[in-house]
């Protein structure tokens, strides 16, 4: 089973980038900008945020400098410094309105200008942010320009991006600035900043927990208007005096069957329109969607709608070879999908990185479970708790209106918390993850520290890449066991932490088969190459162990579930099912005949 990319549009990633938050003004930036390089950091002090600077270099946005779409890379040069600039123009339906800038991404830190005066500055790589450019515009043409600095800093939220110049391990190149998509929007006095919808679907109703830009000066109406596959089911009109409101909107009508949930198996779509009135005037109005669904655990188990559910995930890291971290267009996001869900997985766990926020779009509509991971940092300090806890409700308010997400992962393997075992302040720092996500999301459960030393969680989640599938049964013999000293003696629970039995277990990593399909791959260019055991070389010795590994994690009685590492090659990493332009290296129907355990 082959799918094909395919490219169209001659702007890139031209789409609205948010099918969560869509407002009627959206007017994309993406492009040709300027660009330089500022390796002598001389930029701020020689005046280059000056209209009329011209920057010696161009760069295809929203790709970053180390890719190839970028029109500079690839390249595994470092540069901390660099600079952006482009012109635009108003749009006439935007005039007389706020102006709000907006950005998908920046990595690491910028500051931006508008005509030569600083609108805003932006800490971290991976969250959304929105500036109110309107008081620094003029008629006509109006001068963007972005000074970005990204260190190869270890207390940042990093996830894959490697540190050095070239590869290590499992580790990549990294990206530095502009890799999501810009755009301008246009709002009223008052601004929709946030809606969140939180589903319950025992009592069919939902809440939406609401806030604006501002508060008011003067009471504000809200209407929301919810519809279901094109026909409106309620209208719901609240006054509102803050800045937040709560609204509970009751479902039910009556008949038979009249909420519809989201699930894999039916990915039901709820649209709900905000509208923001004074005196009877809209000031702003936008569009999300939601899905009325529901996940627990109850004593070891994990339910969705109230029912068992069994998790078959595959890891997923989200990098091309020619854009790295970017998608290269929304037609590659839904061609993972398609992928996922033709090798019998019925989800996928999205490694080490706050995936563009249109393949969780994709995911609700495609009915594909995802788990949300945050992106690692590498060294343990004060900072570095500060900014996983920023980019971790960054992550969760940017989505979380998608019912695909529904377990947060805040930690992998320790990383960035290596003493976690015997340091009590580690320790902390997990269960502060764990319990801020929970009290900013109470709709999804929670992997504290995903893979080894457990802290506080709702899933006891392990890793285990052992090749052969009596050992593998072995090691799962007895979870009493496993949950007190795992392979090589590695403790599962911190020595602070008892389990209580009431969670539930997976393996949430295996099998990462190190596959070279000469025929598919070639040699690789020579690159070393690296992957889990040794390397097969062909289908049959991939599928024997594939089977073997994976039939071994069916077979443990109290599992709930698994993740198989991984969907694609990346660079230097050959475990996956997929090369890295996705074409698959194995039979893909045989993949799914073991994954739905049909024997």
């Amino acid at each position: 089973m082959n799918h094909e990319l395919s490219h169209t549009s001659s702007i890139p990633r031209p789409e609205h980038p948010r099918p969560d938050f869509v407002r009627e003004t959206f007017y994309n930036l993406n492009g040709t900008w300027q660009f330089a390089y500022d390796d002598r950091d001389e930029g701020l002090t020689a005046g280059w945020m000056k209209p009329g600077f011209r920057l010696p270099l161009e760069i295809v946005v929203p790709f970053a400098y180390q890719t190839k779409l970028s029109g500079l890379g690839p390249t595994d040069e470092i540069h901390p410094v660099i600079w952006y600039r482009r012109s635009f123009t108003v749009p006439g339906e935007m005039q007389r309105k706020r102006v709000l800038l907006r950005f998908g991404a920046v990595d690491y830190e910028c500051s931006v200008y508008i005509n030569g005066q600083m609108a805003g500055t932006h800490k971290g790589g991976y969250t959304p942010f929105a500036l109110d450019i309107t008081p620094l515009l003029t008629d006509g043409e109006n001068d963007l320009c972005l000074r970005v600095e990204d260190q190869p800093d270890c207390t940042q939220p990093r996830g894959k991006q490697y540190w050095n110049r070239g590869l290590m391990g499992c580790w990549y190149t990294p990206v530095s600035g502009i890799w999501q998509t810009v755009y301008l929007e246009a709002v009223g006095e008052y601004g929709l900043e946030r809606i969140h919808v939180i589903p319950d679907i025992d009592k069919y109703m939902f809440t939406a927990e609401i806030a604006l830009d501002k508060r008011p000066e003067q009471p504000l109406e809200l209407e929301l208007t919810l519809s279901f596959e094109g026909k409106v089911q309620k209208t719901v009109k609240v006054g509102m005096r803050e800045r937040c409101a709560r609204v509970p909107v009751d479902m039910s009508r009556g008949d038979l069957d009249s909420v519809c949930f989201w699930s894999p198996q039916n990915p039901a779509l709820y649209d709900l329109k905000v509208r923001v009135l004074k005196n009877g005037e809209v000031v702003d109005a936008v569009d999300t969607y939601f899905g009325m669904r529901k996940v627990e655990v109850w004593d070891g188990r994990v339910y969705l709608n109230n029912r068992p559910l069994y998790q078959r995930l595959i890891l997923d890291q989200g990098y091309w070879p020619d854009s790295l971290i970017t998608p290269p267009s929304d037609e590659a996001i839904q061609l993972d999908l398609r992928y996922t869900l033709d090798f019998g997985y019925n989800g996928a766990r999205k490694h080490q990185k706050m995936e563009d926020p249109r393949y969780y779009y994709w995911a609700d509509k495609m009915g594909v479970l995802v788990w949300g991971e945050l992106p690692s940092p590498y060294e343990f300090t004060s900072e570095t708790i500060s900014n996983l806890a920023q980019t971790m409700l960054g992550f969760i308010d940017r989505d979380f209106n998608h019912p695909s997400i529904i377990t947060w992962v805040p930690l992998n393997e320790s990383w960035g918390v290596r003493n976690i075992y015997t340091d009590h302040r580690q320790q902390a720092a997990g269960r502060m993850l764990y319990h801020m996500t929970k009290a900013a999301d109470g709709t999804r459960l929670c992997s504290s520290n995903d893979g080894w030393e457990q802290v506080t969680t709702d899933i006891c989640a392990l890793h285990d890449y052992t090749a052969e599938k009596d050992l593998m049964k072995k090691h799962f013999a007895d979870r009493k066991t496993v949950e007190a000293s795992f392979c090589d003696q590695c403790p599962t629970y911190a020595n602070t932490e008892v389990p209580t039995g009431k969670e539930a277990f997976m393996v949430t990593e295996y099998g990462g088969i190190a596959f070279q399909n000469i025929g598919l791959q070639g040699e690789l260019g020579g690159m070393e190459t690296w992957g889990y055991h040794e390397k097969v070389t062909d289908e049959e010795a991939f599928m024997k162990r594939f089977q073997g590994v994976t039939e071994a994690i069916y077979e443990i009685p109290y599992c709930q579930g698994f993740c198989y590492t991984q969907l694609t090659d990346v660079m230097q990493e050959i475990n996956g099912l997929l090369s890295p332009e996705r074409r698959p290296k194995m039979d893909v129907a045989r993949v799914k005949a073991i994954n739905l355990n049909q024997r």
